[in-house]
């Protein structure tokens, strides 16, 4: 089995900060990427930022210069630094990975439960 867990959600302000956390746990073989996507109400779900296991990164416009995706490979965790919050930001933050499990060898995306990021004043 293989988990995801994100941490780090919560209520801030316009023009605040917050970082998340993803920890990947379990039966891991490798993990190929690892990224953040969000979701708002009665909206779908989006790329937020993702990172590759060489390094690669992407972002989504509306947050490239704002948000700073990170990664240690070696603990299988991902971060995500957002800074300049704006309400617009407001969702549920979903991690998500491709994972390789050393039970099925093959790529496998995985998703955590959700955090619920709220920018409001």
């Amino acid at each position: 089995q293989v988990q995801l867990v994100e941490s780090g959600g919560g209520l801030v302000q316009p023009g605040g900060s917050l970082r998340l956390s993803c920890a990947a746990s379990g039966s891991i073989f490798s993990i190929n990427a690892m990224g953040w996507y969000r979701q708002a109400t009665g909206k779908q779900r989006e790329l937020v930022a993702h990172i590759t296991s060489g390094g690669a990164i992407a972002y989504a416009d509306s947050v490239k210069g704002r948000f700073t995706i990170s990664r240690a490979n070696a603990k299988n965790t991902v971060n995500l630094e957002m800074n300049s919050l704006k309400p617009e930001d407001t969702a549920d933050y979903y991690c998500g990975a491709e994972i390789v499990s050393s039970i099925v060898r093959r790529a496998v995306n995985y998703w955590g439960q959700g955090t619920l990021v709220t920018v409001s004043s």
